[in-house]
């Protein structure tokens, strides 16, 4: 348990801060659902929509330090290759 003044307050900081990081994480899963759903259902359309809401927010989760910015890129370029295949 921390002792110090400033031990209790980086407590009090990294719970708010995970707490951020945690709602961030959550809100970029459920843009990334909504495209494997539409991938899923074959709906070209509603795949496309959702990608270019999608890839903002991983984009944007990654400039936060949610997500490192290659692992987002990865996930953004994979996700694009699928939405582009669904229509060939």
């Amino acid at each position: 348990m921390a002792n110090t003044t400033s031990a209790k307050k980086a407590v009090r900081k990294i719970a708010r801060r995970t707490a951020v990081n945690k709602s961030r994480r959550s809100r970029v899963r459920s843009f990334v659902r909504k495209v494997e759903e539409a991938l899923a259902a074959g709906d070209k359309t509603a795949a496309e929509e959702a990608f270019k809401a999608a890839q903002p927010e991983l984009m944007r989760a990654a400039g936060k330090g949610v997500l490192h910015k290659n692992t987002a890129s990865r996930k953004v370029s994979r996700l694009a290759q699928r939405v582009k295949t669904l229509g060939a």
